[in-house]
């Protein structure tokens, strides 16, 4: 049986597995879900439903989180709110996968709905506490539970090593500040340069300046037990406001430029603020439709059934990629061309989250935070309190960023390595093929986990990180072309 999600994903499959199941018969419930109307006394009038196996209520909750996207893009509130209705019926943020990402989904389609009315939508969310500890807490609890950061930290470093062969003044600028191990394990690798450590400085981006603080503490710690020559710079800003003057990049310097899913939330400074854009009801149709003569979701994607909904071939129209240099992007990528970085490595999530429409994305961000859903049911238990932190705190908020949000609010514009490859090559930088030494030390640190779905794979000279066969993160380096 194929995935639920996709031919290159067996997250689902997985869990289906695990429960025993092999196929859908032809007298299971399952077969007459898509023919069911949406109405609000079905979910009440079918004891059934309660009684469904993991694999067909992760099936029926597919297709009712389809016909909730379709209602809400097509502004049909009414029906929208009944299947939400339905959905909370099936769906648990404690459950098997499919639950828990059913209950996020749902959130994000209710909060899109929540933004027609903005005075209600902000006095729903006026006492809403963002706590910046806890922030800082739970994306150290996914560096920690996923090895992505880790084979990014140590391909990068790796990278960083090479590139700065020799140099006896380096430079590097960390984008996104926020874990000083990669340092630390950097400054030790310097220190065993045969030709002694370079001087070291680092300057750290970042918008809150404990996470700097903290971050200096350590790395002059571990320079001074290493008596490396260092220097740690702090620029307090987010990422969209820096002023790259502020990164005082002097002459005579070898720089390397590190930024680590980052890069992405500036393409919405491209897009005015509006409500959630209307949607074409015709896609709507065609998804149920599908849906009707498909078991999954995955043979329903393989066939590019929704004509413009499917995730693999709109990626010209997903995203404006401008070579005129007025766009935040490549106005920030040219900034940084003119700082002339021996390297700069650039680690992104590696998924089309960037669609125009709800549809698109919904059926992209499905594959994707199923993936990782499935990589902590493969990790942690279900009663785990690091794992629903991580799952709610951070995974659902950016499921709510891409499906809820529009204009310059969606910030989590996750693309594709090939779009990197054009909006690079556009600004000024060739690719660097990353050495068989970088490749090697990512695959034996994935040896080192324990679950054996997570995979290394090299494309056009990059590290794309999976799990199973879902291209989930990729590291890419690059140079400036002069």
């Amino acid at each position: 049986m194929k995935g639920t999600f996709g031919s290159s994903s067996v997250c689902f499959v997985t869990m289906l597995q695990d429960d025993g199941f092999s196929s859908v018969t032809s007298s299971s419930p399952i077969q007459v879900f898509p023919m069911m109307s949406v109405s609000p006394s079905f979910g009440s009038s079918n004891q059934w439903l309660k009684e469904l196996k993991s694999e067909e209520r992760g099936l029926y909750l597919i297709h009712l989180l389809l016909a909730c996207a379709n209602h809400v893009a097509s502004g049909s509130l009414e029906n929208a709110n009944i299947a939400l209705d339905h959905i909370s019926q099936l769906a648990s943020p404690s459950g098997d996968t499919m639950q828990r990402i059913a209950s996020y989904f749902t959130e994000a389609l209710a909060d899109r709905i929540l933004r027609s009315w903005p005075g209600l939508h902000k006095a729903l969310r006026s006492t809403k506490l963002s706590v910046v500890s806890e922030e800082i807490l739970v994306r150290k609890m996914f560096f920690e539970i996923f090895p992505f950061l880790k084979v990014a930290f140590v391909v990068t470093n790796q990278a960083i090593i090479e590139a700065m062969e020799g140099e006896k003044m380096v430079h590097i600028v960390d984008l996104n500040a926020a874990e000083p191990l990669q340092w630390r394990a950097l400054l030790q690798d310097l220190s065993a340069r045969p030709e002694g450590p370079p001087h070291l400085r680092i300057t750290g981006v970042h918008q809150q300046k404990e996470v700097l603080d903290q971050m200096a503490h350590v790395l002059t710690q571990e320079a001074d037990k290493l008596d490396i020559p260092f220097q740690f710079n702090q620029v307090v800003s987010r990422l969209e406001n820096l002023d790259v003057e502020k990164l005082r990049v002097k002459t005579g310097e070898a720089l390397a430029i590190s930024s680590v899913m980052q890069l992405h939330t500036l393409l919405a400074h491209d897009y005015e603020k509006k409500s959630p854009l209307p949607f074409k009801h015709s896609n709507g149709v065609n998804l149920h439709r599908a849906l009707v003569n498909q078991n999954t979701l995955g043979e329903f994607l393989e066939k590019d059934v929704a004509n413009g909904c499917s995730p693999s071939n709109d990626t010209a129209s997903s995203s404006p990629l401008c070579s005129t240099g007025s766009t935040k992007m490549d106005s920030f990528l040219n900034a940084l061309w003119g700082l002339s970085p021996k390297v700069m490595v650039v680690t992104e999530q590696d998924s089309n989250h960037n669609g125009t429409t709800l549809m698109e994305r919904l059926s992209e961000s499905l594959h994707f935070y199923a993936a990782l859903f499935d990589c902590l049911e493969s990790t942690l238990p279900r009663t785990s309190l690091e794992r629903l932190k991580v799952e709610k705190m951070l995974l659902g908020e950016e499921i709510r960023n891409i499906i809820a949000c529009e204009g310059n609010e969606r910030k989590e514009r996750h693309e594709k390595l090939e779009k990197w490859f054009q909006r690079f090559d556009t600004s000024g930088f060739g690719n660097v093929p990353l050495s068989y030494y970088a490749m090697l030390q990512a695959r034996r640190l994935l040896q080192s986990y324990s679950c054996e779905g997570y995979k290394i794979k090299e494309e056009n000279g990059c590290v794309v990180i999976c799990w199973q066969d879902r291209a989930l993160f990729s590291v890419s380096s690059w140079r400036c072309r002069k």
